[in-house]
């Protein structure tokens, strides 16, 4: 199933948790190695209680960390554009939103000089359908993390493993963080 086919079907855990992880994954932009602000967002991913209050808080302290243009700040956005209700169509929005943010990310470090392609968009369209389409290895592991994780929501959904499904998806999410800051580093360290 594609990825877009995965969001389509998502329930509001999913679309919460996939959007999450979507952000989270991108934290190196705008946090360092430690940080975990969007903690409070995965506790509410189950059941959508205290959302919008871990939400505002989220947002209250990820305000205080500087965001340079580009990349970094596309991931503020998408937190800015972050529903407050728990309610499906708003969080299939920015669930939607959050992913094709967090490709792009993806893209900018695949590409050596940190340019956007011209044909970007025709690409991850492509590459969201299931369809095959030439994206760099970056975005192919994180279009590989976002189908996994809605793959294993959809999975535990109602189950009595619904919560060890949430936390396989932050497992995974923690992974995609580490191979983003790791790339950061290293194109870091060419530059000086």
């Amino acid at each position: 199933m594609s990825l877009l086919e995965l969001i389509e079907r998502a329930d509001e855990r999913a679309l919460a948790a996939g959007a999450v992880a979507c952000l989270d994954r991108c934290l190196p932009l705008l946090a360092g190695p430690d940080a975990e602000p969007l903690r409070p967002l995965w506790a509410s991913c189950e059941n959508g209680q205290e959302w919008a209050i871990r939400l505002a808080a989220v947002r209250t302290a990820m305000e205080q960390a500087s965001v340079p243009d580009g990349p970094a700040a596309l991931v503020r956005a998408m937190l800015g554009a972050a529903p407050s209700d728990f309610a499906a169509v708003p969080l299939r929005e920015w669930a939607d939103a959050c992913s094709l943010v967090a490709l792009r990310v993806h893209g900018r470090f695949d590409a050596p000089d940190g340019d956007v392609p011209a044909d970007e968009e025709d690409r991850l369209k492509a590459a969201r359908s299931g369809e095959p389409s030439a994206v760099g290895p970056l975005v192919a592991g994180e279009l590989e993390r976002q189908v996994r994780i809605l793959e294993i929501l959809a999975e535990t959904t109602g189950t009595a493993g619904s919560g060890a499904g949430l936390r396989k998806a932050l497992d995974l999410s923690t992974e995609g963080r580490r191979v983003l800051r790791a790339v950061m580093s290293r194109r870091a360290r060419g530059r000086s």
